[in-house]
């Protein structure tokens, strides 16, 4: 049976300064996509568009502030709407810790869409463009839960060769390593089946829908092996709040996809073909 490491949460110790793991997480996610979306940039349909290095980055820059607010105020609402009515001046303390990845979704596509009505092109040009340069960041992000001893799993059979006890949950019995469960999942195998299904053109909108729908059911699945937040608990019909809010994502997904690779709907008409 294994013993989480206890890794200090700070990577690096410069007196006044000091750097956090899951700080350099976020910085390696968001370079990462900056990386890979400059990749996609210089592919067709994109550099047909005239995507250029300047025009990513600023995307990035919309992209960074849809994920912090986004992601805690989805936190804030989502989760613990009851604690933060009542001390609403905690809502903006992400220091405090508390992000919602659904929350971060929804932040991202505010985000989107102000960039895309800036630079005067389609929603879903922008969001196919984004959607597999996403994963990578996700999987960063895990590896910064598991450093940080967080967001452990559920209890599991002690003959499980990778069972691990997390001293952070007050509890000597073996869990499963859900962060990296989820670093697998939502993170490399996500990642992977986008890249593959984003190296060619497809039609408007369908990239992202997948990305939805491959998001969804990965989360969903991962859920089953992390411990639900104490203050929830599992909710109707054994699942947790994870799982129900990837529920209509997942339904939004296969819409969209349905719609863009089936009707093409999204492509406007003077466009198609």
């Amino acid at each position: 049976m294994l013993v989480h490491p206890q890794f200090n949460p700070i990577a690096l110790d410069l007196g006044p300064l000091k750097v956090h793991w899951y700080g350099l997480t976020y910085l390696v996610a968001f370079t990462l996509f900056y990386l890979l979306a400059n990749a996609r940039a210089r592919r067709a349909p994109f550099a047909q568009a005239g995507w250029t290095r300047a025009q990513v980055e600023d995307l990035l820059f919309f992209g960074v502030m849809g994920v912090v607010l986004g992601g805690r105020l989805g936190y804030v609402f989502f989760y613990k709407p009851g604690y933060y009515l009542s001390h609403p001046a905690e809502i903006l303390a992400v220091w405090q810790g508390g992000m919602a990845f659904h929350g971060g979704l929804l932040g991202v596509m505010v985000a989107m869409l102000v960039y895309a009505k800036r630079q005067g092109r389609h929603f879903f040009e922008v969001a196919d463009l984004v959607a597999p340069c996403v994963p990578v960041g996700l999987a960063a992000g895990r590896v910064g839960n598991f450093i940080n001893g967080e967001l452990w799993g559920r209890l599991a059979d002690p003959s499980l060769p990778w069972a691990m006890v997390f001293p952070q949950s007050g509890s000597s019995e073996p869990r499963h390593p859900s962060q990296l469960y989820q670093f697998g999942l939502e993170g490399l195998t996500l990642f992977a089946l986008l890249w593959w299904y984003g190296r060619k053109p497809r039609p408007l909108g369908a990239v992202a829908g997948m990305f939805m729908i491959g998001y969804g059911v990965f989360r969903f699945i991962a859920e089953y092996f992390r411990e639900p937040d104490d203050f929830l608990g599992l909710l109707a019909l054994n699942m947790s709040m994870g799982q129900w809010l990837c529920v209509p994502m997942v339904l939004a997904g296969i819409l969209i996809w349905w719609l863009a690779a089936k009707k093409d709907a999204f492509r406007p008409r003077n466009q198609k073909a």
